[in-house]
Formats: C-alpha cells, structure tokens, sequence
C-alpha cells in the first residue's frame, strides 16, 4: 500500500524494521538454546533447539521481505513533485515553525531549505542534509532557528562595497549611483556554475539579512542604502525575499554614499 507522504511511509517502514529486529531476537534466542544444548550435551534439546532455529530463521526471512516489500515509495518523484516542499511546510505548522515556499526553495529564517532530488538530500544554506523525514528535518530547522545567526553582515556589506566601486569605475561614475541589485548579482557570480552554488534567493535573503541587521556603514565610511524604484514593481527588476514574517519584499537597486 503506497503512502500520501514521506512521513506515513517512512513511520510504515520503521514499524516493519522494528517488527524485523524482534523476529531477529527471535533468531538469536533460538541459537542460544542451541548453543546451550550442545554445550550441556542434552542431546534430545539438540535436534529440537535445531528445528526451532530453522522455524525463526525463516519467520525472520519472511518478515524482512514484508520490510523491504512495503517501502514502495517514489522517492525521487515525490521529491521533484513539490509535494515534499508542501509536506514540510504543513509539519512545520504542526511543530510551530513557520516555513515559507519561494519558487523552489523553503524559507526558515534565516535559513534557505532547497531540495536535491538526485541526490535524496536538501541544501540547508548549501550544507547537504540527508535526514529528510520531514518531522526530523523541521525539529532540526527549528535547532538552526535558535541557533546565534552565521550571517557576517560586517563581511558581506564590504563584498557589496567593493563590486559596487568596481561597477561605477568601469562607468565613469561618482559614488551615489544606484545600481541595480541583480546586476551586482552577476558580479558576484561570473564563472559558470557559482549561480547554482549561490543562489539569487539566497543573494536576496543576504540583502535582507544585512538590511535588518543595521549594519550599514563600510570600514572607509561608505553609507549603504537600498533605493527603491519604479522597477521595483517589475520583477525583472527586483530581487524578491520573504520576510522573517512571511510578508514578501523586494529590493531594486544599491547605493554606496561617502562623505569627503
């Protein structure tokens, strides 16, 4: 019988498995009294203690084929589907954590939850994580939650600060000039393959974080600021997040200001 979920079909299995382990403790019983037979040299438990062995032994057979018979699940399937983005989206309101779909990723503040189907893995922030029962994976999310941020906002605005004067260099331009946040995106992501390594959800999130975070003076004084625009109702333009409260935010353009 196929399962409407991971969780369903991954609880099936772990009772199978369990069911497994007591039809081998069956087994290693029976081997015992065998053993105990033969050391004591009771010749008629022998033969009897032999049969036993043989009956549990096959019981055990049986009940491991049952196991591996009942995880009939697509795995890669379900994992493609979106329906496993859904399914820890509705555990996680289960848990109280609160889980955000943005295309094809979660967002767990301040975390991005992608999934890898192939690999039957998430990237966590770009850290696999193989252990996707969907209850365990969201009690883990809610341990990254409470966890002190890893985000280096002080770091981040400096790699901003130095693509954004490299950009207004190569125009000819003075410092105050608002660059569009996905052009510094593909700066930040030149070779082929970084913007697989380095999402632009996840760019949008670090726009976020670092906007939060009040950081927002450079180590030489440059003033960040994050413009708005007409583009901003475009999104061609603009960068999209979700919120820390779910709400949906985006961001334009980039401005670095210096005061001489």
């Amino acid at each position: 019988m196929s399962s409407s979920s991971l969780e369903e079909a991954l609880a099936r299995t772990e009772s199978d498995a369990d069911s497994s382990l007591k039809a081998a403790s069956a087994v290693a019983a029976s081997l015992k009294r065998l053993r105990s037979a033969a050391r004591a040299g009771t010749l008629r438990e022998v033969r009897r203690t032999m049969e036993a062995a043989e009956q549990s032994i096959s019981a055990l057979r049986q009940q491991l084929a049952n196991t591996v018979k009942g995880w009939d699940f697509d795995e890669e399937g379900y994992l493609s589907s979106g329906a496993y983005l859904e399914e820890l989206i509705q555990m996680g309101q289960r848990q109280g954590l609160s889980l955000y779909q943005q295309d094809d990723q979660i967002y767990c503040y301040p975390s991005l939850v992608r999934v890898l189907p192939a690999e039957r893995a998430v990237s966590i922030d770009r850290v696999r994580e193989r252990r996707l029962r969907p209850g365990v994976l969201v009690a883990h999310l809610k341990e990254i939650q409470g966890r002190r941020p890893r985000f280096k906002s002080e770091a981040f605005l400096e790699s901003l600060y130095r693509v954004y004067e490299r950009i207004v260099v190569q125009r000819g331009k003075r410092r105050g000039l608002v660059v569009r946040l996905k052009e510094v995106y593909d700066w930040l992501t030149p070779r082929p393959g970084d913007s697989r390594d380095y999402t632009i959800q996840e760019f949008a999130r670090d726009i976020y974080l670092l906007d939060q975070s009040g950081i927002t003076e450079t180590r030489d004084g440059a003033t960040v600021s994050f413009p708005a625009a007409t583009g901003t109702k475009s999104s061609s333009n603009a960068i999209t997040v979700i919120t820390q409260g779910g709400q949906e935010k985006r961001y334009f353009g980039i401005s670095f200001d210096k005061t001489e």
